[in-house]
């Protein structure tokens, strides 16, 4: 049996930032912008978290 831990589960930082992004973006007057950004914010967070997890070995 493996002794390592499950990996990080990021889809809620990529859903989250996608939300943010068209909150942020709407009061800006750019919703699709914003959420645009978002999704980069949040897919970038997601495979730091990927790179750092298959460092890890997990």
């Amino acid at each position: 049996m493996s002794d390592s831990r499950p990996p990080r589960a990021s889809g809620a930082f990529i859903a989250l930032s996608v939300l943010a992004g068209a909150v942020i973006g709407t009061k800006v007057g750019q919703p699709t912008i914003g959420i645009f950004c978002g999704t980069a914010v949040g897919v970038a967070i997601a495979l730091l978290l990927w790179l750092m997890d298959r460092s890890q070995g997990r």
